[in-house]
């Protein structure tokens, strides 16, 4: 276990602000203290599972997703979902999306750049993802690195599914649920310290105000390390108020903020081995493709010069009426502000520095962009009859802007014309015999095999280049109906019309060129699916739906971006059939799930020519799959999470500027991958856990010539129930310190895994 000194939480100010928060809800709960501690006294199970470890009962649980779209429970819905519980969430002690998604099987994550944002990407059964991710059902817009402090559970819809979220989706869409005010009193909270100067605090305090109002409050201070990496580091804090009137009235109105500060140092990675073209006079010199050969915690950054500054406001009011017949009407209204600033060190092979003159550029990639989004939701659902036929249904409309300032740094611009310092190049740049490595280039080339990060840094650096204003405005309605015909079957349609508008105004800098560009686009998606129940605790359905992702579906802050080669193009279109069983076993203690399937996109975007050619509707791509999932309890003790995705992709038909890649396997797609994360209570003290993850090798490319090589990892936990209020929990993640790359750029470089780390939790409740 990597062994840096642990820090005292007073030297870190984000600590101390949630250990502030803690005193502050133990002060205001203290007369309330004893009465709530039988409520909430088990700090490491769900609240749904009410488990007597003596054996006197286990109540059911099946989760499910809270999402007004969803007319039916899952155990009845035609469609693959995985909902990621607390429970899980706290034994594997994540703390970002990217460690609660580490659970489902078929999910990856891509690496950023500087047009390319550096943030959560997400990829789901082949698809990139980044613009499909919600909070409370509502897209969370802008490139950013997400928190899970706020979060109760996680929901992850697979396949083309934008009769359910809107533009893009065509792997998939996550939907991050909140943590809401209740109607009860708790103080709820972790401290944990741990090896690579891990700290993090965590409170969540809710309080009932009079006889039906609640407020709920949830703080946040985090720092650590990144573990086996010889550089970057994340500091971060985070608060959440809300509060709740008529918790239980017809008409509630809630009211929410939320916000996240983090100032981070990234991670460069590692560079491929084989940096050039195979048309290159020197391509002899190519490797095979993994990354290059150096130790893990080899890091090429620069720290003087590189930095990564995230924020993230949200501020919402949800207005919720249950009608005395059954029907629910609700209306919400979000604004968010989001912030992606940085610069940070790619180490570049495109030159072969590192084969030629030992050296490596440490090429700046950089973004300051700036993310609003305005949305009001509304939806109804409700049941009625027809005759025999019974319907649940649910409808809605939905308008949003959203709007995006984008600029890049000029960082330490070349002096005259002959002035090639920082170019890279391995005749007249960086790394060049006429610069060198260290000072005379200006320390912008570093040794390959033993990089310098501390290198002082004595450049430039020029703020507001090239701004970038996009505004896309979207209109969009959508119903759900569930037929239920008789006790065995049922069928479940829904149609979603979209209204999709951006415009992109760009202007050069140095020539104050102005590019504008547009796209407007209407588009209609379906979901179909009939459900035949044997049994009251399965079902096996037959499903199909769609996906339409257009042209500027980021909304200027994401990989997808409206372009001049796009701007004129209509949307992809994808579908997806899916065949699939799900069973609630063991008193309903534990879900099993099984889908085979076929996503296709048949007017997939493809270029004509080299890059920066004009591109025509005209590829097509398919993954054909398996996927396998299991959650809950096998026996009173014993919980598992976890689940087997099988995906064979390929790009059936690819553009003329790419007809090499013609055949070849998706990018970040694993073949085979697989989940396991279980736990057992030895005691009604003592429990132990662990996990195992097992990813195939991946691509960073279409080519299929960039790649990152298969891998294994462990993790294990173990915990102790103190009392009823206290919970101490100890984390060892990457158990084998395994040396592997968690992310797979398309070209350049991939991401080095964290290695072994340790932390100890004191989990709290009162």
């Amino acid at each position: 276990m990597t062994s840096k000194a642990m820090v005292s939480s007073a030297a870190n100010p984000p600590v101390r602000l949630a250990m502030s928060a803690l005193g502050l809800a133990l002060a205001s709960t203290s007369a309330m203290a004893a009465t709530a501690a039988d409520a909430a006294s088990d700090t490491t199970a769900d609240p749904q599972d009410a488990q007597n470890l003596d054996g006197v009962k286990v109540r059911s649980t099946v989760v499910n997703t809270t999402s007004p779209k969803f007319t039916v429970p899952l155990l009845d819905t035609p469609r693959s979902v995985t909902v990621i519980p607390q429970q899980i969430i706290q034994q594997t002690a994540a703390t970002s999306l990217l460690d609660v998604l580490r659970q489902v099987p078929g999910i990856t994550f891509g690496a950023g750049e500087g047009g390319n944002p550096n943030g959560d990407r997400p990829i789901i059964r082949g698809f990139n993802s980044e613009s499909s991710v919600f909070i409370d059902g509502i897209r969370s817009s802008g490139s950013q690195s997400r928190e899970i402090f706020d979060i109760d559970q996680v929901d992850v819809i697979k396949g083309p599914s934008s009769v359910y979220t809107g533009r893009g989706a065509v792997g998939g869409s996550i939907n991050l649920v909140t943590k809401a005010p209740k109607a009860e009193d708790f103080v709820r909270g972790t401290g944990g310290v741990g090896s690579d100067n891990y700290y993090r605090a965590t409170v969540d305090w809710n309080q009932q105000v009079g006889g039906d109002s609640a407020i709920r409050l949830n703080v946040m201070g985090h720092s650590n390390d990144v573990a086996g990496r010889d550089g970057p580091d994340m500091s971060r804090w985070g608060i959440a108020p809300s509060v709740t009137f008529g918790l239980h009235a017809p008409t509630s109105v809630t009211l929410s903020y939320y916000h996240l500060q983090s100032d981070d140092t990234p991670d460069s990675g590692i560079p491929y081995n084989n940096p050039f073209a195979a048309t290159s006079p020197l391509a002899n010199l190519n490797g095979d493709g993994r990354p290059y050969s150096v130790p893990r915690g080899t890091y090429y950054g620069w720290l003087a010069r590189d930095y990564q500054k995230q924020s993230n406001d949200t501020g919402s009011i949800l207005i919720k009426h249950d009608f005395s017949d059954g029907w629910t009407l609700r209306n919400t209204t979000l604004y968010a502000r989001t912030t992606n600033d940085y610069i940070w060190t790619q180490p570049d092979d495109s030159q072969g520095n590192f084969l030629v003159n030992g050296g490596i550029w440490r090429r700046n990639n950089n973004r300051n962009s700036s993310t609003t989004n305005l949305t009001n939701q509304t939806d109804l659902t409700g049941e009625f009859e027809t005759g025999s036929l019974k319907h649940s249904i649910a409808a809605g409309i939905e308008l949003s802007s959203e709007k995006t300032q984008r600029t890049s740094y000029l960082v330490d611009p070349a002096t005259s014309a002959t002035d090639t310092h920082n170019t890279g190049s391995i005749i007249n740049g960086a790394c060049s015999p006429r610069y060198g490595i260290g000072a005379p280039s200006g320390y912008w080339c570093t040794n390959a095999q033993h990089p310098t990060p501390n290198d002082p840094f004595n450049g430039v650096i020029i703020g507001g280049q090239n701004p970038t204003r996009i505004v896309t405005d979207t209109r969009s309605a959508w119903a759900f109906d569930t037929v239920t015909i008789d006790p065995q079957w049922s069928v479940n349609g829904g149609v979603r019309f979209d209204s999709f508008s951006t415009r992109s105004v760009a202007t050069t800098t140095t020539t104050g060129v102005v590019s504008r560009l547009s796209n407007d686009s209407n588009f209609w998606n379906y979901q179909l699916g009939v459900v035949y129940k044997p049994a009251q605790n399965g079902s096996v359905y037959l499903s199909w739906g769609t996906s339409s992702n257009p042209p500027g579906v980021d909304a200027g802050d994401g990989a997808d971006g409206i372009a001049v080669t796009n701007a004129d193009l209509k949307p992809e279109s994808s579908r997806n059939l899916e065949l699939g069983t799900k069973w609630d076993v063991f008193n309903e203690r534990l879900s099993l799930t099984a889908a085979v399937f076929r996503s296709e996109k048949d007017n997939a975007r493809v270029a004509t020519g080299g890059r920066g050619s004009p591109q025509i509707n005209a590829g097509k791509q398919r993954v054909d799959g398996v996927e396998l999932s299991f959650s809950g309890q096998l026996t009173e003790r014993w919980n598992v999470f976890g689940g087997y995705t099988y995906l064979d992709s390929t790009l059936v038909k690819t553009g003329a500027g790419d007809l090499a890649s013609q055949g070849n396997q998706f990018p970040n797609t694993p073949a085979n991958s697989f989940t396991l994360w279980t736990s057992y209570a030895i005691t009604s003290q003592w429990s132990v856990g662990g996990g195992a993850y097992y990813q195939d090798k991946v691509y960073g490319n279409t080519a299929n010539t960039k790649w990152v090589p298969a891998w294994t990892r462990f993790d294990a936990m173990v915990s102790y129930q103190v009392n009823k209020h206290l919970n101490l929990q100890l984390n060892v993640q990457n158990l084998t310190n395994k040396y592997y790359f968690d992310k797979a750029y398309a070209a350049h470089y991939a991401s080095v895994a964290p290695g072994r780390s340790g932390m100890l939790t004191a989990n709290f409740s009162f």
